[in-house]
């Protein structure tokens, strides 16, 4: 058995999404010795969320990062609709949000990701591991001293004084720290694929809505990343159909995209997102915190899971930058603060979440071939365009926006 290499640092943050990747930027760029550990070789995995919220934006203004981060290959959307066959109804308008980016920006993960993980690497104090899978922790007397690693070189131990959870929805920190998420629900789950994108296309982000079927599309420049949504555990059922009656689906759905669903070969061209919402009633424990999808999975209803793991990896920063810059131990009440500033936002959203998922979503899949008109709460926002405020609000800053403070 080889002998594992041991490493000591401030803070080793498990997990090199997004969450993980802003709390590295942001500990380092506050002076703190941090360590991110990402399982993967490189950030290259596709549909993963692509939605980046003026909330976030505001954050790269706050790093005197925007100008460099929007020069990145993006599109932007001011105004988010809902197409209804034929009809279609403006829901969130950002351009009155008091930001600097009054839209949401779409641009493919691994390229957010690299772009943070570059401005992290420009300072000394920070260091990313690739490939180093974290599968267990480090305790001493009921107190988190760092994480046990599998690389490529071999085992790694890292001792840090802090020790962040930010590894996703199926967390190792979170199942080795003994915690348990308490499962909110969600009806359905998502199959993501892409289709070419042409010229002449619409350039506008549409959620696609039929009676029994549902389908988002996401501008990718020259392709577009479809989400199709189905009834929880439905897909061995569609699969069983056949991939055609996915592609007659799409079609009617998006008629422009009749021509191209052919490219859908089969069911390999097809991923499954099993949507999860759920969260910890405890973030923390002596010498750890969970952020970001290990301490609560949001619902794909949104978009806004990047943008509230974010949110936390920016009130953690600014909570326990200072202290773990002196080199001390963040003491658990510090901890509980970082839950504390958070929690109610997640529960809030997580609250709008499932009341779409049961409201609007789930009836959306039961009803039978038939027309479905829009809701008439959502005829409101034709009636009242300034309605259209709220949800561009509630989406693009969420319920308690924070603003980077180290």
């Amino acid at each position: 058995m080889r002998l594992a290499q041991i490493i000591e640092t401030s803070c080793v943050v498990a997990g090199g999404g997004p969450a993980g990747m802003m709390a590295g930027l942001l500990l380092a760029r506050a002076g703190v010795d941090t360590i991110v550990l990402e399982k993967h070789a490189d950030f290259l995995r596709d549909f993963r969320g692509d939605t980046i919220h003026p909330s976030t934006l505001q954050a790269m203004d706050d790093l005197g990062l925007y100008d460099r981060f929007l020069a990145l290959p993006h599109q932007e959307a001011t105004i988010l609709s809902a197409q209804f066959g034929d009809e279609s109804i403006a829901i969130a308008d950002f351009s009155h949000l008091p930001t600097r980016a009054k839209f949401i920006a779409f641009m493919p993960q691994w390229d957010f990701l690299d772009f943070i993980a570059r401005e992290a690497q420009n300072y000394p104090n920070f260091r990313l591991i690739m490939h180093a899978d974290v599968d267990d922790l480090v305790i001493a007397d009921g107190v988190v001293k760092g994480v046990k690693a599998q690389t490529l070189q071999g085992p790694l131990e890292i001792r840090a004084a802090l020790t962040i959870g930010a590894d996703g929805r199926r967390s190792s920190v979170r199942e080795k720290a003994g915690f348990t998420p308490t499962d909110i629900g969600a009806p359905m789950d998502v199959l993501w694929f892409k289709l070419t994108r042409r010229t002449g296309d619409t350039s506008e982000p549409l959620g696609r809505i039929a009676a029994g079927k549902f389908l988002v599309m996401i501008n990718r420049g020259d392709q577009w990343q479809c989400g199709y949504v189905i009834p929880k555990g439905g897909f061995d059922v569609l699969k069983a159909q056949g991939i055609d009656v996915l592609r007659s689906s799409v079609a009617q759905l998006a008629p422009f995209m009749a021509d191209r669903v052919a490219e859908l070969a089969d069911w390999t061209h097809v991923s499954l997102l099993t949507v999860t919402v759920n969260r910890l009633a405890l973030w923390h424990r002596p010498g750890l915190l969970c952020i970001g999808d290990s301490a609560h999975a949001m619902s794909p209803v949104g978009g806004v899971g990047i943008n509230l793991a974010i949110q936390d990896a920016i009130a953690a920063a600014n909570i326990l930058a200072p202290t773990l810059a002196r080199k001390e131990t963040p003491s658990t009440a510090m901890l509980a603060e970082v839950q504390h500033r958070r929690e109610l936002a997640v529960k809030l959203m997580q609250a709008l979440q499932v009341f779409i998922q049961k409201r609007v979503i789930s009836n959306v899949l039961a009803a039978q071939d038939r027309p479905l008109p829009p809701p008439w709460p959502m005829r409101l926002f034709q009636y009242f365009p300034w309605l259209r405020r709220i949800p561009a609000r509630v989406i693009g800053l969420g319920f308690r926006p924070e603003r980077v403070r180290v």
